[in-house]
């Protein structure tokens, strides 16, 4: 394959279906050029609707393991959600030490395995979907929500919506202004150092936590695109073992989102 024809298929796997406005109004992109003419009212709908769809999923597996419990002998499925619930409530148990923890786990069950069917998607075949899109007059599909910067900064700014949430209810406004204007100085002239110092910190968590979830699935996409680009004969041999290796980064982002999550909050409600 040509270099041309390389580049064009890596830019084709990696652009999202986008829906935005341009002079003409509302209209889905079917080039770099449409794409390029979009201001900042664009929506990724490939994004949105896969996203949305594994967390629906998330729901309807985890309500029909509730509804199927038995206090008997469980079945397969029961008891591989019962891991998973008890795998959450022990790692919210050792590291959240405020108040609320039934609710923190259930914050942390929720991100853990909505996350990680999220990145769980970029083990699909890369063709596959995609391919599938184009035969129903699709030009652009990507499947894995967590390759779009969009998605892991709406996740962190959800998370940062809660610490501050979280925060100003086990302190009161009064007491989590105070974390934020009289530390790690306490004398009041310091104010001012102390907000940006502490601000800069705060908006440092969203950022670091979408930046790392966003880049290591994005290599992994990458990779499995650039597998893609060889010969049949050895994709099989470099994708097997990379989708193996691939598995382990899919459960631990997933796992670094909600432990720093819980951590970012169970700091939030603690004094200083």
């Amino acid at each position: 394959m040509s270099g041309g024809s390389a580049n064009e298929y890596i830019k084709h796997h990696l652009t999202n279906l986008t829906v935005g406005k341009t002079d003409e109004g509302w209209h889905v992109a079917h080039s770099a050029e449409e794409l390029a003419e979009m201001g900042f009212w664009s929506f990724n709908i490939d994004t949105m609707i896969f996203g949305w769809g594994l967390g629906a999923l998330f729901l309807f597996l985890f309500w029909r393991a509730a509804k199927k419990t038995t206090s008997g002998v469980p079945g397969k499925f029961q008891c591989f959600i019962e891991i998973i619930v008890e795998f959450v409530e022990t790692s919210v148990k050792d590291t959240f030490h405020g108040r609320s923890q039934p609710a923190i786990a259930a914050l942390g069950l929720t991100i853990f395995v909505w996350v990680f069917l999220m990145n769980l998607m970029d083990l699909v075949p890369v063709d596959l979907l995609p391919w599938i899109a184009h035969s129903m007059g699709v030009e652009y599909l990507k499947v894995v929500p967590t390759t779009d910067p969009n998605q892991t900064f709406a996740l962190s700014l959800g998370v940062l919506l809660l610490i501050i949430g979280y925060g100003i209810k086990q302190k009161g406004f009064v007491g989590f202004s105070k974390d934020y204007t009289l530390a790690p100085f306490s004398h009041p002239a310091a104010i001012p150092v102390n907000l940006v110092l502490e601000g800069v910190g705060l908006l440092a968590k969203p950022i670091s936590l979408s930046l790392r979830l966003f880049g290591n699935l994005y290599a992994g996409e990458l990779i499995f695109i650039l597998i893609a680009l060889l010969p049949w004969w050895l994709q099989w041999s470099l994708s097997l073992p990379w989708a193996i290796f691939h598995i382990l980064i899919i459960v631990l982002q997933a796992f670094i989102f909600m432990m720093l999550t819980v951590v970012y909050l169970s700091l939030a409600a603690e004094d200083h």
